[in-house]
């Protein structure tokens, strides 16, 4: 049986009643709006049409609202880009036939180019074509009232609904969580593997919908853990009076400055000395063995203006 449901892609996440109620509530919501803005500016007929699609556009928002395709972006553009594609096929196309899939398949190569990618922009394009006499008079202003009028409000009530709700705070650069325990880097952690079950059980921790497989967030660590083996610089990459950057993200991003060096005997306990003059610790120093700093750095940086880059070679 597990092996029917992986070959009919049902998914083993899990999420809390609270979660899926939640997910229901503020479709509910986001649908109630979008709706009575439709009716006002399109007309009864073209409203219910839009809300078709508008309503796919809710279940990624309030059900994912994390994913990719979910994010205002994608929401907004998307729907847009589309809109525009559709009412072009409609009045450059004659054939009802040809114009509905030129339309879908024009949409999703434009969301492709624009980075909006977002499904229920297909069924805007193919509303645009094949919806009522009333929508197709409104032309491309059809583009601005209802389509992305509606976008707007649906991402604006999805901001709202869900700033309550710490895990599940909308667009995905607004959550904050508790602060997440960061991957040891010291030789006591080094050798704990983290398996399938391990992410499995972060999945379902997390509480809400993420759309990855266990086994395909293994296979994302495994690429990760393995480009972070061999992206690290050597021992003897350290020198004197040259920048190094740790190459990671957000508030641990740092750089460091190597001020001096002391040789040793023995090259593994070759100290250098350096200050932090960017990022996390600024204008501290430290002491540490060659081989350490070098698992510490990612690249060799240099100063651009405002601006730290990576040394070429």
């Amino acid at each position: 049986m597990q092996r029917i449901g992986r070959w009919l892609g049902i998914g083993a996440t899990s999420v809390s009643h609270a979660e899926r109620l939640l997910s229901g509530l503020g479709g509910l919501l986001g649908i109630l709006s979008i709706f009575a803005v439709s009716a006002s500016y399109a007309g009864q007929p073209g409203a219910v049409l839009l809300v078709a699609s508008m309503g796919a556009s809710a279940v990624l928002v309030f059900a994912v609202p994390h994913g990719a395709l979910s994010q205002p972006w994608p929401v907004v553009g998307g729907h847009a880009v589309s809109a525009v594609i559709g009412v072009t096929c409609y009045q450059w196309v004659p054939e009802p036939a040809l114009a509905a899939p030129l339309a879908v398949a024009l949409a999703i190569t434009a969301m492709h180019y624009l980075r909006c990618i977002h499904p229920p922009g297909g069924a805007t394009a193919l509303v645009a074509v094949i919806g009522s006499g009333e929508l197709h008079q409104l032309g491309y202003e059809f583009v601005l009232v209802p389509v992305l009028l509606n976008a707007i409000v649906l991402v604006g009530i999805a901001i709202l609904f869900n700033l309550p709700f710490r895990w599940r705070r909308y667009p995905a650069a607004l959550m904050r969580r508790f602060a997440p325990t960061s991957i040891a880097s010291d030789e006591s952690q080094s050798g704990k593997v983290v398996g399938q079950d391990d992410l499995a059980y972060a999945l379902r921790t997390l509480d809400t919908f993420v759309d990855v497989t266990s086994g395909e967030l293994k296979r994302i660590v495994a690429l990760a853990t393995e480009h972070a083996a061999h992206g690290h610089l050597r021992p003897a990459d350290i020198v004197l009076d040259s920048y190094y950057s740790n190459g990671a993200y957000g508030e641990n991003w740092a750089v460091r400055h190597v001020v001096d060096e002391q040789a040793h005997a023995d090259p593994n306990h070759d100290l250098v000395i350096y200050r932090i003059v960017a990022g996390r610790g600024r204008r501290s120093s430290g002491v540490c063995t060659r081989s350490e700093f070098a698992r510490w750095a990612r690249t060799r940086v240099y100063r651009d203006e405002n601006s730290w880059r990576q040394l070429p070679g």
